[in-house]
């Protein structure tokens, strides 16, 4: 097994504020970036903070950005860098700190929680459902995020502007509600639930202008512009200008 020596800028600090600092640490072949951060952990710097659990690109829990691109640390290999290069490990631009790569990833957890979840129909009991194969396969492109939220980090409409936060989902919940509303077996409606409508005026879809960073990024190659957000945003402008839609509204009115 051949040895090199790399050079790493690893961003060291807390909420107060931070620097990068430099390491010159061993690479053997075939290691990921997690890998030498936690060799840095054992030889340099034992208390460098990292969140981590699967190493298999499968919990999402090791997001970072390396050389600024949002990745997950456990699936970048050493090989894709040169021998030269400078790495540099930096904590998830878009969320608070709390200490050196480990950022405070809460507001998804919360946007999550915003989202109202399935509605069965009514009348079948659990392994009742029957779906057609197509519709199926739709939603579980979906299914595979592993919510490592790289999407979220890296959509700038929340990344450059924090004070949309409030209004707008992220890329991985509207993808969610998407989800939902492609359901063949969903009924929201049935309970007064417009899940295009809540899109558009409580999770900020509006603000998506589908720049496809989110795409990028998605560990899964989920096609979360293509596939989910296109989609609804197509949804959403149907239901909102149907002509029926608008007259019966009107009607609802008159009557009302």
């Amino acid at each position: 097994m051949s040895s090199y020596e790399a050079r790493f800028k690893v961003w060291r600090g807390d909420v107060q504020g931070g620097d990068l600092e430099d390491f010159k640490v061993e690479v053997n072949d075939g290691e990921v970036v997690l890998d030498i951060i936690h060799r840095l952990q054992a030889t340099q710097a034992p208390d460098l903070a990292v969140r981590w659990n699967c190493k298999a690109g499968k919990c999402g829990s090791c997001s970072a950005e390396i050389n600024g691109r949002p990745r997950l640390m456990c699936m970048t290999r050493m090989s894709v860098f040169t021998r030269d290069e400078t790495i540099t490990v930096t904590p998830l631009r878009t969320f608070p700190v709390i200490r050196d790569l480990v950022t405070d990833v809460g507001f998804n957890y919360q946007k999550a929680r915003e989202v109202p979840a399935f509605v069965p129909p009514a009348g079948l009991g659990p392994g009742e459902y029957r779906m057609f194969q197509e519709d199926v396969d739709r939603s579980q492109e979906f299914r595979k995020c592993i919510e490592c939220f790289l999407c979220q980090n890296t959509c700038h409409v929340v990344r450059d502007h924090e004070e949309n936060k409030q209004a707008f989902a992220g890329p991985r919940f509207l993808m969610r509600v998407a989800e939902l509303d492609m359901h063949p077996l969903d009924a929201a409606e049935e309970t007064g639930l417009d899940r295009k409508r809540t899109a558009q005026d409580e999770y900020g879809l509006g603000y998506c202008n589908i720049t496809k960073c989110c795409t990028e990024v998605c560990p899964e190659d989920i096609k979360i512009t293509d596939n989910a957000l296109i989609p609804l945003k197509e949804r959403a402008v149907d239901r909102k200008y149907d002509p029926l839609v608008w007259l019966g509204s009107k009607i609802r009115r008159r009557s009302s």
